[in-house]
Order: C-alpha cells, then sequence, then structure tokens
C-alpha cells in the first residue's frame, strides 16, 4: 500500500481529492521523511560528494553529548559506527530518535549559520566498521 494512501484519503474526506499539497511539500522536504513507513535509511553526506547510507532497521544505539563545546551524535548500527560533530543537535538526535532523518550533509565551518536559525549543523561526520 502506497504510504501517501492516507494523504489521499484525507483529501476525499474534505471533498478536495484533485488537490497537489503533498506533492509540493515531499519534493521541498527532501531532508527528512513526510510518513511514517516501514522501510527508512540515513543518508550521510561529505562536502566532497561521497555517500553512504544505513538502514534504521540496522540501528542498535544512540547517544548524544551536549556536554562539550561541539555537540556529539554516536550511532551505533550493527556494522557500523557513525560519530556526528556539529552545533545544535539536539534536534537531530530526536529526530534520529522517531526515524525521520533521511539524509544528513556535513558541511565546511564556514558556512555555520546555525546560531541564526536554530537549526543543527554537522561539520564532521566520521564511520569505522566494529
Amino acid at each position: 500500500m502506497s504510504q501517501g494512501y492516507n494523504l489521499k484519503f484525507d483529501k476525499m474526506r474534505e471533498n478536495n481529492p484533485a488537490s497537489n499539497q503533498d506533492a509540493s511539500s515531499t519534493e521541498a522536504n527532501a531532508e527528512r521523511y513526510v510518513t511514517p513507513g516501514t522501510t527508512r535509511n540515513v543518508c550521510f553526506v561529505w562536502p566532497d560528494g561521497k555517500r553512504m547510507f544505513f538502514n534504521y532497521a540496522y540501528l542498535i544505539a544512540a547517544e548524544f553529548d551536549p556536554t562539550k563545546e561541539t555537540n556529539e551524535i554516536r550511532l551505533e548500527f550493527s556494522s557500523h559506527t557513525v560519530t556526528m560533530k556539529g552545533y545544535g543537535l539536539e534536534a537531530l538526535f530526536m529526530d534520529f530518535l522517531d526515524h525521520v532523518s533521511r539524509t544528513i550533509t556535513a558541511r565546511d565551518l564556514r558556512f555555520n549559520i546555525s546560531s541564526k536559525t536554530n537549526e543543527p549543523f554537522v561539520f564532521k561526520i566520521t564511520i569505522s566498521t566494529n
């Protein structure tokens, strides 16, 4: 069954089945999943374009450490450990708890505007095998 089925059903109940609102919001928000689903992956992207993704089904544990100047999130997958460093990462940690983060992109520190926008800013992603 399509994950967008409930959205279309709701539109029919509202007597507006031709509305195209959910398609535009899906395209605009490609970094997060719009609806809950069964198969979820998270993709990590480095500034040089390298990418690696993991399935949420293999996420065993996650740890958030806000005690340092830069926040740190450690994700334990069954085969790898992913460590992210950045600023304002508590919201990102909660997204991992709910399995809604789809793409995490590391950016150069000189582009840090998270203090003005209150958005998470990841500047370092490290992946090691267990």
